[in-house]
């Protein structure tokens, strides 16, 4: 299974912030879309991503004068990205490796989607019980 498979039973609307927009901005656009993370794009191709947690850290460690800075200041850079080919295995394990929960999905350098780590978990869950009651039907066929 592809994550091009989960995109298409996911969609692929994806919400992008600019790098000049405030992390205020990316706070309340996360907060209205209940969202976990902003890929930063300026124009092109990928330039960072902005993560729930990115903002906590960066609260801690410079006060709420932060929010009132540019996403270019705060975003994770370069962001870790797939394509649409990879392997849901192979994107489970990047973002285990990684420790993020968030890729975007880019292919020829435009972005097509991205995925949660709950999206791909889900999607594996949903192929395995599949997979199981393909099995229990065959066993009862028999």
């Amino acid at each position: 299974m592809t994550i091009a498979s989960v995109l298409q039973g996911k969609g692929s609307a994806i919400e992008t912030i600019a790098g000049d927009a405030t992390v205020f901005d990316a706070v309340r656009r996360l907060g209205e879309k209940r969202i976990g993370a902003l890929p930063v794009v300026d124009g092109g191709p990928i330039a960072g991503i902005m993560s729930e947690r990115d903002v906590i850290y960066c609260l801690r460690s410079h006060g709420p004068e932060v929010l009132e800075c540019p996403m270019s200041r705060i975003m994770s850079s370069p962001a870790v990205t797939i394509d649409s080919a990879t392997e849901v295995l192979v994107a489970l394990a990047l973002m285990t490796q990684r420790r993020i929960r968030h890729l975007p999905v880019v292919d020829g350098g435009e972005i097509r989607g991205i995925v949660s780590i709950g999206d791909l978990v889900k999607h594996r869950m949903e192929r395995i019980e599949a997979e199981a009651e393909a099995m229990r039907d065959y066993i009862q066929s028999a």
